[in-house]
């Protein structure tokens, strides 16, 4: 379900030659931890089966790109390179430095597999709000929004087969915390990743609509671990999930415009402004406002390390930013309320937005993703709540009645809360110590 990949074998069908498939893996990535590269490798492990079943070797590379990528294109004598597409500043630099040092007779082609509709073509420019790219994305969904064509048996051999892959070893050799542990709940790959898929759709889907706001209730996807890195595919997920409309149409609908919409103006958004990850990308009236308000006197300030351990006065939000830390994933609507807490107890929107960052990308499962810095983090597979710059910025919002500290941003408290969900009951299963 990669269009890259189907692109690829598409291309050395045509040209009666092997295919090949390279993974670099970098040591260390932002903030990633063993949590992160732990469910990546063991995703790619399954990869590297279904290659060999397929007649395609899987070579995993040890380092950058630019370094290990170009040696083995003229090493192996390759006709042409296919990669994906990511939105982020540095996966985006990654493709410019191999595409200096490539052969200069190396074709180099870039396939967006990460979006339903591609992200250059959804549209030229960033867009304001989801509105103005919501029919854009519509109009395109029945060109887009198709079948995958099979992957088939690769008829041409290689004149060499892969290296074996030593994968303890390359866990190994990675240079990131191993604090933050691997979490149980989510076994990595595509198996696994589709087994979610099928227990949403029979068991979940019904109550989306109604109940994807509320943290007690079972009614979320919980696809975004296996979409962030690729192991189930958005557009996979859409179309079994739409087989379904007939039945649940609100839910199915709500998960759509989640999923598609929402997502891909967060991928939008990161690919047209490059201060995606900081509040010089906010909009004019949402910088303005929050410089207004950056001296205001603040309830209470807590550091980094008192937040990461959720030792606020707060027992809703500390039980939010235990679930994260223990799971991996925070519940998408606690995720609002937690970021603007941060804007609201730290010493600026700059430092409010450090840390939300820093934490989401630390413990998140799917950290370090468009959704994770700005748009809805829709639950459609992404968290459903909104992305750091959301919540603290304003990006993809409008203006509110103004009030201290968050002037004219969007406030949320305690009691709004109180009056959506149990929160008790929340507090009491991610109370400290538990």
């Amino acid at each position: 379900d990669n269009w890259a990949f189907l692109y690829a074998q598409r291309l050395a069908l045509k040209q009666e030659l092997p295919l090949r498939v390279c993974f670099c893996l970098v040591p260390k990535f932002l903030d990633a931890t063993i949590r992160h590269y732990g469910f990546m490798l063991r995703g790619l492990q399954e990869v590297a089966e279904e290659c060999a079943e397929l007649n395609i070797p899987f070579h995993l590379l040890l380092g950058y790109a630019k370094d290990v990528l170009p040696p083995f294109v003229v090493e192996h004598g390759v006709g042409g390179l296919v990669t994906d597409f990511c939105p982020l500043r540095l996966p985006r630099q990654w493709v410019e430095d191999v595409r200096e040092r490539l052969p200069e007779d190396v074709p180099f082609a870039q396939v967006d597999a990460h979006n339903i509709v591609p992200c250059w073509v959804a549209s030229p420019k960033q867009e304001y709000s989801a509105s103005t790219i919501r029919g854009k994305i519509h109009s395109q969904l029945p060109e887009f929004l198709t079948e995958f064509p099979p992957v088939i048996s690769h008829p041409y051999h290689p004149s060499c087969p892969a290296e074996p892959i030593a994968w303890e070893a390359s866990y190994s050799s990675l240079q990131v915390d191993r604090t933050v542990k691997e979490v149980e709940w989510a076994t990595p790959g595509t198996a696994a990743g589709l087994a979610v898929l099928q227990s949403f759709i029979t068991k979940r889907l019904k109550s989306f609509g109604s109940y994807r706001n509320n943290p007690n209730k079972e009614a979320l996807s919980n696809l975004s671990p296996w979409f962030h890195f690729g192991q189930v595919s958005t557009q996979r997920a859409i179309l079994e999930v739409q087989k379904h409309r007939g039945k649940y149409k609100e839910s199915v609908d709500t998960f759509v415009e989640e999923a598609v919409v929402r997502r891909e103006l967060a991928e939008n958004f990161c690919y047209y402004n490059e201060n995606y990850d900081s509040v010089q990308g906010a909009y004019s009236w949402a910088q303005t406002t929050l410089k207004l308000h950056a001296k205001d006197k603040r309830p209470f300030l807590y550091e980094l390390q008192e937040l990461e351990q959720g030792t606020t006065h707060d027992p809703l939000w500390n039980a939010a930013q235990l679930q994260m830390v223990r799971e991996g994933k925070m519940h998408g609507f606690l995720r609002m309320y937690w970021a603007k807490k941060i804007l609201e107890w730290t010493r600026s929107p700059e430092e409010a937005l450090q840390f939300a960052i820093y934490l989401n990308d630390r413990y998140e499962l799917d950290g370090m993703d468009p959704n994770g810095y700005t748009g809805k983090l829709q639950e459609g597979g992404h968290r459903a709540g909104r992305g750091c710059l959301w919540s603290i910025c304003g990006i993809h919002d409008h203006g509110w009645t103004e009030r201290a500290v968050f002037g004219k941003i969007r406030y949320m408290n305690y009691a709004g809360c109180k009056r959506k969900f149990d929160v008790g009951e929340f507090e009491r299963r991610y109370a400290p110590g538990m």
